[in-house]
């Protein structure tokens, strides 16, 4: 063993409490010169985690599994030409304008380590699927002001975080807990399978490398088996709907193939022959009604193999009592187009994993409507992905910690007090959300034509501003200058109407003037 990485200084040690530290990563918990090791029981067998990663990974290559894998990470992560998938977000802290350019520069450098612009859609599915992410945090070690260089994705079947407890007595010999170090051990082959329901490895007997704590960036789901010991992926809850599906699937295709073809029933009269006989008798009938010719599929010929009908075609049966020779036919599956219960259990399998059942059906096409005419199903949806957001965004949050404290710009401590008020936005294709906003702002701006008649009377324009339109502080003082701007604009000001010009005055026709004139020529 060796200790290989780097590891950030704190100043506040680990509290001490008789509880120990709720925690979702998935560390195994020892106490110290302990051993470690966990396991899962899926199915009636013993399983390591590597194990359970294997078949989340299995069961993501079945076809409804990945189909809608594909439209949850598509809903998450938008990709589109010339758009950050994910922006940074620091309206809610107090940093200077200084400061906050350097966490957004900081953040973009953070983007390029990962390569998310181009591998976003791969690396968020990998957390969904595997339900965990590790990544390598490389420094240069003449230089680690410099930051990380490099973050390089480890096998997660190789790789596990270990937690040794220190355990003592203080106040009525009640024991307490007191975290003692943390830190990750990688093997290349992985970690053999345990037997029993104890894990009985000692930490310092398997081989592999000690890393420390911080060279380790590690993002989980957040979902933990019943004794919180081992993460889960969002796939856990779909393996029993899967193997179900699958079942229905293998007795479909077993019912068709062997119940499709009708047979034929041949009660043969062996009248009051003995056993033996009867027998024989049968037999011998059964070679008159041989197969002579045969249909070659593979060479398209017709030859002549001299088969006997094979059993699972025809059936042959003796009849006594002299009711005579017959020949029936026994009807093939009546049942062979009915697919209900396949439709149910890919059903329950979409309910399991959040999707909503309406996309199961590829025929339905996707109607634009009001935001109260989305399904339930779909707005339970949309919260889903919000929930998957923000939790996957923890990983950039882990890399940005050690970017700015290792740079300087930051120190452990005041990340503490910041990290819980920075903020990520990504990027949305989601028509529900802008039908949804777009419909907000038509219903304030009919409410706020309702109210205009009772504006100066009964409510003021600042409480209508703030209570109808819902404007901020901020929106207000930006929107009074854009229109005290375009105020001299003559694009947005219309021209004053001008005053209508009065004709000359004009005889009328037959005035005495007229006719005075005409009388003199």
């Amino acid at each position: 063993m060796e200790l290989f990485g780097f590891e950030l200084k704190r100043k506040n040690p680990e509290p001490i409490s008789f509880a120990p530290k709720a925690s979702d990563d998935g560390a195994v918990i020892v106490a110290e010169g302990g051993v470690y090791g966990t396991y899962v029981d899926l199915d009636g067998s013993i399983r390591t985690e590597a194990e359970l990663v294997n078949k989340y990974r299995e069961m993501s290559y079945h076809p409804e599994i990945d189909r809608a894998v594909d439209d949850i990470v598509n809903e998450v992560i938008t990709q589109e030409p010339e758009t950050e998938p994910v922006e940074l977000i620091l309206d809610d802290t107090e940093l200077s304008d200084r400061i906050k350019k350097l966490f957004v520069d900081e953040f973009r450098n953070v983007l390029k380590l990962l390569e998310f612009n181009a591998q976003g859609y791969e690396i968020f599915k990998r957390w969904y699927v595997d339900g965990r992410l590790y990544y390598h945090a490389i420094l240069d070690e003449k230089q680690p002001r410099a930051g990380i260089i490099e973050l390089r994705y480890i096998d997660p079947r190789k790789i596990r975080k270990v937690r040794e407890v220190k355990r003592k007595k203080l106040v009525d010999n009640i024991p307490t807990n007191q975290t003692s170090k943390e830190y990750y051990i990688f093997n290349d082959k992985g970690f053999a399978k345990t037997s029993g329901n104890v894990s009985s490895i000692p930490n310092n007997s398997i081989g592999g490398v000690k890393i420390a704590k911080d060279s380790i960036i590690h993002n989980t789901s957040g979902l933990t088996s019943i004794n919180g010991d081992l993460v889960q992926s969002y796939l856990h809850k779909a393996i029993k709907p899967l193997n179900q599906l699958r079942s229905m699937e293998d007795s479909l295709v077993i019912y068709r193939i062997s119940r499709a073809p009708e047979r034929r029933i041949f009660y043969i009269d062996v009248g009051n022959l003995p056993k033996m006989k009867a027998e024989q008798y049968l037999r011998d009938q059964m070679t008159r009604f041989k197969n002579k010719l045969v249909y070659d599929s593979a060479t398209g010929e017709v030859r002549d193999d001299r088969k006997f009908m094979t059993m699972l075609e025809d059936f042959w049966l003796p009849r006594r009592e002299g009711r005579g020779t017959e020949i029936t036919t026994l009807p093939g599956g009546q049942n062979l187009g009915q697919i209900d219960d396949i439709v149910y259990f890919q059903k329950k399998l979409y309910q399991a994993l959040n999707v909503p059942v309406s996309r199961l059906d590829t025929e339905t096409q996707f109607g634009f409507g009001r935001s109260n005419e989305i399904t339930r199903d779909e707005v339970k949806f949309a919260k889903f992905v919000n929930r998957l957001r923000n939790r996957f965004a923890a990983l950039f949050t882990k890399i940005l910690e050690k970017q700015l404290v290792l740079k300087g710009i930051i120190t452990y401590e005041e990340w503490e007090q910041l990290k819980n008020q920075i903020r990520y936005k990504f990027s949305q294709d989601n028509y529900f959300a802008e039908l949804k906003e777009t419909e907000i702002l038509r219903d304030r701006i009919v409410m706020l034509r309702d109210i205009d008649d009772y504006a100066g009377k009964y409510y003021s324009n600042e409480w209508i501003r703030r209570h109808v339109l819902r404007q901020t502080d901020e929106e207000m003082e930006e929107i009074d200058a854009q229109i005290k701007e375009e105020a001299n604009n003559p694009q947005y000001t219309p021209p004053a109407p001008q005053a209508p010009t009065q004709p000359e005055e004009q005889q009328p026709v037959g005035s005495q003037e007229t006719i005075g004139a005409q009388g003199q020529e």
